[in-house]
């Protein structure tokens, strides 16, 4: 292979790589407006975990997490990407800063496991077992950063904001694994989609 296919290669796959990012920002956007707000708790219900754990499954650690910070900043910067619509730093400054910050290392960590490492493999041959793993690990991640935001935005005690926040939710959470383990199990990859 000559030095300029190899550049072209790298360049190709690259590209690829950050329309996939893309994608899953904008899935992470569409899953965000799927909110309704909980009256046990003062932090909607909605599908934004699923998109993280996708984007950890399919994406692999690093652009997963890529993917994840983009919808972030999309949202910061004014885009109605969060839930119910909302945008601005405001969002990323009210009680939810924890979990929102928490998103990127959620995707991080389900990539790391769900792929055992840096490099990607099918993640519809990954067993059922580590896909559970990997998200209740990024679930346990997401929980702890995001009862610590309640806990100094809204000034709660430790048990009151695991009951508000971490608690009532745990149904939801596990809906979510399971969907996200179907969609998984329901996934007919290209093979281009999966760099070795």
């Amino acid at each position: 292979m000559s030095e300029h296919q190899h550049v072209e290669l790298v360049a190709d796959r690259t590209v690829d790589r950050l329309v996939r990012v893309a994608l899953f920002a904008a899935l992470l956007g569409v899953l965000s407006y799927v909110a309704f707000p909980y009256p046990l708790s003062p932090a909607p219900v909605t599908l934004q975990v699923l998109g993280v754990f996708l984007a950890g499954i399919f994406l692999g650690p690093i652009w997963g997490a890529i993917a994840v910070v983009v919808y972030l900043v999309a949202g910061a910067i004014g885009l109605p990407v969060f839930s119910m619509g909302q945008s601005g730093i405001g969002v990323l400054l009210s009680e939810r800063v924890g979990f929102l910050v928490s998103f990127p290392i959620a995707a991080a960590m389900t990539g790391a496991i769900v792929h055992g490492g840096r490099s990607l493999v099918d993640p519809t041959t990954v067993s059922t077992l580590r896909l559970v793993l990997g998200m209740t690990l990024a679930t346990g991640v997401i929980y702890l950063l995001g009862l610590i935001g309640f806990m100094i935005v809204l000034s709660m005690g430790p048990v009151e904001a695991f009951v508000v926040a971490g608690l009532v939710f745990l149904p939801a959470e596990v809906a979510k694994m399971a969907g996200a383990i179907a969609i998984v199990r329901s996934a007919r990859l290209p093979r281009s989609l999966i760099d070795r």
